[in-house]
């Protein structure tokens, strides 16, 4: 909702004679009720039967007008007999009309007046006037430019929205270049997302789950193109309603879709030196059905790395020094093909079904050489290949119902099938310092993650300012993983399965959840919305080495309140809520990957969920042409997932990092946001994030004994944006942002910085453009420094990028298109409860050649 949206309902109601104190209440379905004036077909009044409905959208866009004013006038003597304003929806409802004949005029600020005339009714007629649209004024739109430019980020009572619709530089690019310029989210150079320095979050496209994003939230990213996506929402509040899962919150990507009768087809392109991008998207509507088809490829090349790695371990008194140094580089293929089906199976009731498979070619070499000192006596050097490939398959089948039975009232049900077939092996080889063949290694790890949810949702109003919400919802899921670690000399085959490292872990995970939610809203412009959710979990894991792994389950009660207030143009809200977090898939895999053998990573099948209290204060006020949002955040979670590294006690040298429940984290912090329309054309954006954080935990060490690691420091990070439109299609586009170092349980994670310019030029009424973009274009690399270490250990580690990059993008559209108004789709399933990876795994990390277990 606009700033300023409730503040201004009170002036826009036309025709005097309705009071500014009754237009300014904003109703849920109802409507205000002035008294009829003599003479007019209410002389009386309105005792009568008859009802009009109605929903109001922006012409245009196809987007709800909120609280437009509607004012039901006598035809004979133009005098006003009714009034209400539309909620939230753009829906309206005049109840309790008498028989006649009327006109109706609707009004709001930036768009021209609409008036229908003939509106006749009579007693127990029900009129739905159906979608009214609404054109633009010009005039008004110049004289108040900040709406438009503020529109980029809206505030909602438990969200902050970013429309990422008119971004010229990420054409040819993924969702990491536009979650970057979401206020409140990070995304480091390997594409892992953090919430206000908490990487414990849930990532829903089109408020759907999908088992690759419970795998990688960076490879689900790179899926995903950057021009297809509409808007962004950072919920930093979730109600009862959405999943317990999440301590940082939950980010919903939405993807443009096309309500409009016809066909159409955009082709989308782009090719550069770092990487090359082409799409398909078509679009089909007759009558009440709907057709989706697109598919998305994406090629990645010439990305280089560089590392230099010192590190030093204590053990049973004897220290060893690890000296690396490594030149790696990747590569990779990424595609994403949809089909969409929705069908009006009457005019209150719809049908959506889709199916989306996503895949991923991932390819990464790597040469290491590791030399090490012993007591400080040299040893022998030893050179490492390393290949490894990271491959996935996903598909999403969803079929969701929707019965509408009056504006707000409304009953789901949602369903969802989701797999995740994951391959991450690597092949090394063992080289001397004479670069001769000694011995290769092998680990094989496939992974496969399924889930099943049903899901049905209930909503009413009660009243004209009240709503209740509830509803239910399961999960069934299942995680299997199949590793093997084989061994072999210069020639000859593997050492067979039983000579080898053999493991598997099955892990079934179900769900059962219940929620209920209230919202009111007030005369003085209070909305306040509170709930309460209960989920089960039940848990069932075995390892092929361990059998059973006893794990409990467990129940989990998490309450969510959030209340906001606008005056004069400020919007002030307050929100508290509960969180849990669960374990994903890469910190349960207990495969032991040792592609770098001096840095091994291994999950922890028998981590519990961890439990967190969120509270926010959030400011956001438009002033003449500049819109500023500011918010104030605690976060304190117990039972931490943390990553924690120690050495290891069979190979010299090596440090083994793992996760544990030890940790307690509290983070304080604020995020500012500001928006300055210089122009109608030209707007810059300014943002800053700052958090101080408190880790406490305790470790094992490799001797058996107990370490306390604390760890406390202020993480900061900023940047800026630049957005113009010129006359004859042209646009450009500017974006910076700097990531200070990052406090972890044991060091610091180094910073990093990224920007990027583009033009834009459009040909053909729109219907074509052509761009040119670049990154990190002023230094031929990036280098990220970061700082490891305990009692037992020290790491430095400096990673260099060399990421400056060029691309050139082009568009075209095919096809010709309707309006056609837009009818209210099923809902789709909406899990939010895996915890990704997200434990502030650095660029770093590359130096293992493997990455993370998967």
């Amino acid at each position: 909702m606009k700033p300023n949206a409730l503040l201004i309902m009170g002036t826009l109601l036309v025709a005097g004679t309705l009071s500014t104190a009754q237009a300014q209440f904003p109703t849920m379905g109802g409507s205000t009720q002035p008294k009829a004036l003599p003479g007019t077909a209410g002389d009386q009044s309105p005792k009568g039967t008859a009802k009009i409905t109605g929903s109001i959208v922006d012409s245009t866009q196809s987007k709800a007008v909120e609280f437009a004013s509607v004012a039901l006038l006598n035809k004979a003597t133009g005098k006003t007999v009714d009034g209400t304003v539309a909620d939230d929806k753009g829906k309206f409802t005049l109840a309790k009309l008498v028989a006649g004949d009327y006109r109706m005029l609707i009004s709001f600020v930036g768009y021209r007046n609409k008036t229908i005339e003939d509106v006749k009714i009579t007693n127990g007629q029900s009129l739905d006037l159906g979608v009214i649209k609404l054109s633009s004024n010009v005039k008004t739109l110049e004289e108040v430019t900040v709406t438009g430019q503020a529109a980029v980020i809206e505030e909602k009572v438990d969200r902050l929205v970013y429309n990422a619709d008119k971004d010229i530089t990420a054409k040819g690019g993924d969702a990491t270049e536009i979650l970057r310029k979401v206020p409140l989210l990070t995304v480091d150079l390997d594409g892992n997302v953090s919430l206000r320095g908490s990487s414990n979050i849930r990532v829903l496209i089109n408020n759907k789950p999908s088992t690759i994003v419970a795998s990688s939230v960076a490879d689900a990213l790179k899926q995903i193109p950057a021009d297809q996506i509409k808007t962004v929402e950072v919920i930093t509040s979730p109600s009862a309603k959405y999943d317990a899962e999440g301590s940082g919150g939950i980010i919903n990507i939405i993807t443009k879709k096309n309500s409009l009768q016809g066909l159409n087809l955009n082709v989308d392109g782009g090719v550069g030196n770092r990487g090359s991008q082409l799409s398909l998207n078509g679009n089909y509507r007759k009558g009440k059905a709907g057709f989706t088809l697109g598919g998305f490829g994406r090629a990645m090349y010439n990305v280089i790395t560089k590392t230099n790695l010192d590190q030093t371990s204590n053990i049973n008194g004897v220290t060893t020094l690890t000296r690396q140094s490594g030149d790696g580089s990747s590569s990779g293929q990424f595609g994403q093909y949809n089909l969409g089906f929705d069908y009006d199976l009457a005019k209150n009731q719809s049908l959506t079904a889709g199916v989306r498979y996503g895949v991923q070619n991932m390819l990464s070499q790597q040469d290491l050489v590791t030399r090490l000192f012993t007591n400080g006596t040299p040893g022998a050097v030893s050179n490492r290949n390393v290949d490894a490939k990271n491959l996935s398959g996903t598909v999403d089948v969803n079929i969701d119902y929707l019965h509408t039975f009056k504006p707000q009232q409304e009953w789901s049900i949602s369903t969802l099938y989701s797999r995740n077939d994951l391959t991450n092996n690597f092949d090394a080889n063992l080289l001397n310092g004479s670069n001769e063949l000694t011995a290769r290694q092998r680990n094989l790890n496939k992974n496969v993650n399924q889930e099943f949810t049903l899901q049905t949702d209930y909503q009413t109003p009660i009243k004209k300012n009240q709503l209740i919400e509830f509803g239910g919802k399961a999960i069934f899921r299942e995680v299997n993983s199949d590793y093997r670690y084989l061994l072999a000399g210069p020639t000859g085959g593997f050492t067979t399965e039983r000579n080898g490292t053999l493991g598997a872990l099955t892990y079934h995970q179900n769900i059962a959840a219940g929620y209920t939610s209230y919202t009111y809203t007030t005369k003085q412009r209070y909305t306040f919305k509170g709930g309460l959710r209960y989920e089960r979990t039940f848990i069932d894991a075995s390892t092929r080495e361990d059998g059973s792994l006893g794990i409990g389950n467990y129940g989990v009660l998490v309450p969510s309140v959030n209340a906001s207030k606008t005056f004069k143009g400020t919007t002030v809200k307050l929100g508290f809520n509960r969180r849990i977090q669960r374990p994903g898939l890469q910190q349960l895999n207990p495969n032991f990957n040792a592609a770098n053998p001096q840095n091994i990573t291994i999950g922890n099948p028998t981590l519990s969920p961890e439990l967190t209290n969120n509270l926010e204060l959030g400011l956001s006020k438009t002033i003449k042409k500049t819109f500023i949002n500011a918010t104030f955040f605690g976060r304190i979670t117990n039972n931490a997932i943390t990553q924690v590294r120690q050495p290891s006690d069979t190979l010299p040298g090596a440090i083994v990092t793992t996760y544990q429940n030890i940790g307690r984290q509290h983070t304080y912090g604020t995020n500012l946001f500001s928006n300055i329309a210089i122009t109608s054309k030209i707007s810059v954006g300014l943002f800053l994030n700052a958090f101080y954080t408190s880790l406490t935990g305790q470790a094992i060490t490799a001797d058996g004994l107990t370490e306390t690691l604390t760890n406390t420091g202020l993480t900061a990070s900023g940047g800026s944006f630049f957005s113009a439109q010129f006359k004859n299609g042209w646009g450009a586009q500017a974006f910076g942002f700097l990531q200070g170092s990052q406090v972890q349980l044991q060091g610091r994670q180094g910073g990093f910085g990224f920007y990027t310019v583009g033009v834009k030029k459009e040909f053909n009424n729109k219907k074509a453009s052509l761009g040119l973009a670049a990154e990190n274009f002023l230094s031929n690399r990036f280098n990220i420094h970061t700082t490891l270490n305990s009692a037992q250990f020290n790491q430095v580690n400096d990673v260099y990028l060399y990421n400056r990059g060029v691309r050139l993008t082009f568009s075209y559209k095919i096809g010709k298109m309707s309006m056609d108004a837009p009818r209210k789709k099923a809902r789709s399933v909406n899990n939010d409860d895996v915890k990704s990876d997200g434990a502030g795994q650095t660029p770093a990390s590359g130096t293992s050649g493997g990455g993370t277990p998967r």
